[in-house]
């Protein structure tokens, strides 16, 4: 009798045993897998609340378009360091940056091992802080850095990252003589749609236009909601000719879109002006957004639903 009750209890225990195996340790395995993403997320400089996640053996960052993670920021060499990831750990080595990498405040001279929370300093504005995160903390990280960015209506970049990504990017035109332009629009006679329509299909206007707008730039451009029904679009690489096409082909995607609210059709046009460097004699931002702002009441003045170009 005590013999059958032993191959029982046996039996009961080698089944609970496969259950927990293929369950609960698999659920905490996979657990245990996410916590160990390596993450960089950006706490000053020109790309601060972004975070980047570590998923490469090696990870260069540097100023250059090809560096593994590009950092827009004038005081970081194009290939400034790297992070070597092994399976125990992350490492950083400096690549004979011209300004160092600093961890928690000391240069680094050789292959430093990171701990989580430790604070990384690339060129003069640059810091980076070191991290594990899980999956929940990663969604939630990137919905913060989106919603910090984003304009709440239009869902493109808002004024406060337009304003520090300008600066950047004339910083970097200037020192290194590239070509960089400003296109600066808003919508024609908006106040008396507001007037007509009321202020709901003003923002279904403005919400409309502005994915209208996005599709039309290029990646590399900077879509941005400057105020109220103004618009703006920083453009790298590119001189006043080819500035204009492209704010053409904005003014003659919105002026051919469809715009119906509460299904009444509503004609919409824009007013666009254009501002270059280094067509322009400018020295900062401030100039630049004068000159596009000029050249936009100029269009305004000439009949709206047009382009002009600053000189």
């Amino acid at each position: 009798m005590g013999n059958q009750d032993d191959q029982n209890e046996e039996s009961t225990v080698s089944e609970a045993t496969v259950i927990v195996e293929s369950d609960v340790l698999a659920r905490v395995r996979a657990e245990v897998a996410n916590r160990q993403k390596a993450f960089l997320v950006a706490i000053a400089g020109p790309q601060t609340g972004q975070m980047f996640k570590l998923e490469e053996q090696e990870t260069v960052v540097g100023r250059s378009p090809k560096a593994d993670l590009h950092v827009q920021d004038v005081g970081v060499s194009r290939r400034h360091a790297c992070f070597i990831k092994s399976f125990e750990s992350v490492s950083i080595d400096d690549m004979g940056s011209a300004n160092g990498t600093f961890v928690n405040g000391v240069q680094v001279l050789r292959q430093t091992v990171l701990e989580d929370g430790d604070k990384i300093t690339l060129g003069s504005t640059t810091i980076l802080k070191f991290t594990y995160h899980d999956k929940l903390e990663e969604d939630f990280q990137n919905k913060m850095f989106e919603d910090a960015l984003r304009d709440g209506l239009t869902k493109c970049y808002n004024k406060k990252y337009f304003v520090n990504q300008l600066h950047t990017e004339l910083s970097y035109a200037l020192r290194h003589s590239q070509k960089l332009s400003l296109i600066i629009f808003d919508v024609d006679h908006f106040k008396h749609v507001n007037d007509t329509y009321g202020h709901l299909a003003g923002d279904y206007i403005l919400a409309r236009l502005a994915r209208v707008g996005m599709d039309a730039v290029r990646a590399e451009d900077t879509f941005a909601r400057y105020g109220g029904e103004e618009f703006a679009i920083i453009c790298r690489g590119v001189d006043a000719s080819g500035a204009h096409v492209l704010a053409e082909r904005v003014r003659t995607d919105i002026q051919r879109s469809i715009f119906e609210f509460e299904n009444v059709r509503i004609p919409i046009t824009v007013s666009l002006g254009v501002a270059s460097s280094p067509e322009l004699d400018v020295a900062n931002q401030k100039q630049l957004v004068a000159a596009a702002d000029a050249a936009l009441y100029k269009a305004k003045n000439n009949g709206r639903n047009r382009t002009e170009i600053a000189t």
